[in-house]
């Protein structure tokens, strides 16, 4: 297949573009940093620093939409929300005016959301059919998915990909947290009562790339793994694997008087788990945090 990519320098980008490489792929990467791109991919991958620098004419079989800037990178002021929802909402409808204008369709199309969809919902657990809590999370994630929505009218067989905590040693949460918990300073959020829906970056991407090649598949599927933990149990879990202790707790209080709105990241709590991903057959390498933290961390 061609298939063009935006985020494809990101945390879960710069894991799945060199399985698809492998898997034969020819890839077109959309990105702001061509020198970081050429150094990850070399001449195996073409660039483009701009959507209408993507030829019209030319073949295109799947696109695969995972551009956003981080979520939890800085706090949510009126002007980092502006470039989060642009980023995401913005570059999304751009990406699908682009596939208007085209004659030839590519046949799928793979966009990013997040479980953050749902919002804060406690003990509830979440299927894909589930309603949501309002808040920011979710009207992020519902803008972001709607931008999408217009391809499927086109004929373009698409998958909205709620993704949760992705577990992988080079980056996202478990890079920030491996050297605080090294230490003996991991330590639970709040009560530690709140879900957490994760799922190993290998099985992240084999989500991807099974998705990209099954036709029978599209809507809503939630990228988390069977087995969401409470935050309490991540914290005891990871502080096994690594051996060291973690005693700290974080109230509540503290974290919303320094984190403002964003905190409700890391208090909220969204049990989500994949049912339409288990219905498609879909086999997870790490079904539970023991296993993921064995694969990821070896």
């Amino acid at each position: 297949m061609h298939i063009l990519i935006t985020g494809g320098t990101g945390f879960i980008g710069s894991a799945l573009c060199p399985q698809l490489l492998i898997d034969g792929h020819q890839l077109t990467l959309l990105t702001r940093r061509p020198e970081r791109t050429l150094r990850l991919y070399g001449s195996r991958v073409k660039v483009i620093r701009s959507l209408t620098e993507f030829p019209n004419d030319a073949p295109l079989d799947a696109v695969i939409n995972l551009a956003g800037e981080g979520i939890t990178d800085r706090p949510w002021s009126v002007s980092r929300k502006q470039v989060l929802e642009a980023s995401r909402i913005a570059l999304t409808q751009e990406l699908v005016a682009v596939l208007r204008r085209r004659e030839q369709k590519p046949a799928v199309m793979l966009s990013g959301s997040a479980v953050g969809w749902y919002g804060h919902q406690g003990d509830t657990v979440l299927e894909e059919s589930a309603g949501f809590h309002e808040e920011y999370t979710h009207q992020l994630c519902d803008g972001w998915e709607k931008a999408a929505l217009p391809v499927s009218e086109m004929g373009v067989r698409l998958c909205l990909l709620r993704t949760g905590v992705v577990l992988g040693r080079s980056g996202g949460m478990l890079k920030r947290l491996l050297p605080v918990f090294g230490l003996g300073l991991g330590g639970r959020l709040g009560s530690g009562e709140q879900w957490l829906p994760w799922i190993a970056m290998t099985d992240c991407v084999n989500v991807i790339r099974a998705l990209l090649t099954d036709s029978t598949q599209s809507g809503v599927f939630n990228v988390v793994a069977p087995k969401p933990v409470s935050n309490a149990e991540f914290t005891a879990t990871l502080a096994q694997a690594l051996g060291r202790p973690a005693f700290l707790n974080l109230p509540a209080s503290f974290l919303r008087m320094t984190m403002g709105e964003m905190s409700a990241v890391l208090l909220g709590s969204t049990r989500a788990v994949p049912s339409r991903l288990l219905e498609a057959g879909f086999k997870f390498r790490s079904r539970t945090l023991e296993d993921c933290l064995r694969n990821e961390l070896g």
